[in-house]
């Protein structure tokens, strides 16, 4: 992507406290502080997603935090990013869209404690979060190992959704389980897999799951294998498919993957666009030990979470690769 190409550009410094930094495709950066904490940093704002101000608040402060879960750390602050039109949305809009972000920021434990606007054409609001990690138990996206398996903790297709949504093919139902899922918090499933021994975690955001997923591959230099039948689906995101209601974000990811994700011929086309789907606000993609898997399912399962096992770290891979079964 443009933003890659750019960053390797820069001579950025690299002191041996930062854990995680510029250099790779990891969710956010962390900067070790003592021996027993790291800081971890990210940002992340959306446009609307729903015409309902209030949960367009709970789901981008919920997609800003997911980067801190996906490390396995714990958000402590978080300031406000707004773009916002003065001249064209009523002061209302604003103020419900920052008290639904405000309800998230709260429910993940963290406080608000400032931010910054600008006035801006387009609606645009998200967080900077900060939040801490042990050092002995951040995770990054390329811990993989393998023999591993792979669990998916969100359902996919909120960017087929969206886009039926808006083109008044999806109705009220639809809307209603969008924001359900978006403005779920990744903060149970990350508290269940912190009792076991995860290798390797990242959310499924932008990319689309095949995207992130072969990030997360590419980082480890490991061949994943998935099981497109196992991954969990948003109730009526397939038919969308079927019907081309594909967002422009499919097509880029799917150029973005190119030949590191190979989809075999059995997979349905609907199941091939549906892994290209960028997602906001997703679930977390967690690797570990496959003699953990069941147990740790099991104990999301309890939090409410609704994950499923979807494949298994399967060999070496100098460049990464993902193969959808």
């Amino acid at each position: 992507m443009v933003l890659d190409r750019v960053v390797k550009g820069l001579k950025v410094q690299r002191p041996p406290e930062l854990l995680v930094g510029v250099d790779g495709a990891d969710d956010a950066g962390v900067y070790q502080l003592n021996e027993e904490t790291a800081l971890i940093q990210t940002l992340d704002f959306l446009t609307p997603v729903t015409d309902a101000p209030f949960d367009f608040g709970r789901i981008a402060a919920a997609n800003a935090l997911s980067d801190v879960y996906a490390m396995g750390g714990r958000p402590l602050t978080a300031m406000n990013i707004v773009c916002f039109p003065t001249e064209s949305l009523p002061e209302s809009v604003l103020t419900e869209t920052l008290a639904g972000g405000l309800e998230t920021i709260h429910e993940s434990g963290a406080c608000l404690v400032g931010g910054h606007s600008v006035e801006d054409n387009e609606f645009k609001y998200g967080l900077s979060v900060t939040g801490i990690v042990h050092p002995k138990r951040l995770l990054t996206n390329g811990g993989a190992r393998i023999g591993d398996a792979l669990i998916l903790t969100k359902p996919l297709g909120s960017g087929l959704l969206s886009t039926a949504i808006k083109g008044c093919v999806a109705g009220a139902e639809a809307a209603k389980l969008l924001v359900k899922v978006c403005a779920t918090l990744n903060k149970a499933a990350a508290d269940a897999m912190a009792s076991f021994h995860p290798t390797a975690c990242t959310d499924i955001t932008g990319f689309g799951f095949a995207g992130h997923a072969l990030e997360m591959a590419r980082g480890a230099k490991k061949r994943f294998v998935v099981s497109v039948s196992s991954l969990p689906v948003m109730d009526g995101a397939l038919g969308f498919a079927e019907m081309g209601l594909l967002p422009a974000g499919a097509y880029r990811n799917r150029e973005y993957c190119g030949e590191s994700v190979v989809v075999y011929p059995s997979v349905s086309r609907s199941y091939q666009d549906l892994i290209y789907d960028p997602q906001t606000s997703g679930g977390l993609l967690v690797a570990l030990p496959a003699h953990e898997a069941s147990a740790c399912l099991a104990a999301m399962e309890d939090l409410g979470v609704d994950a499923a096992i979807v494949g298994e770290v399967a060999g070496e891979s100098g460049c990464g690769a993902v193969e959808c079964v």
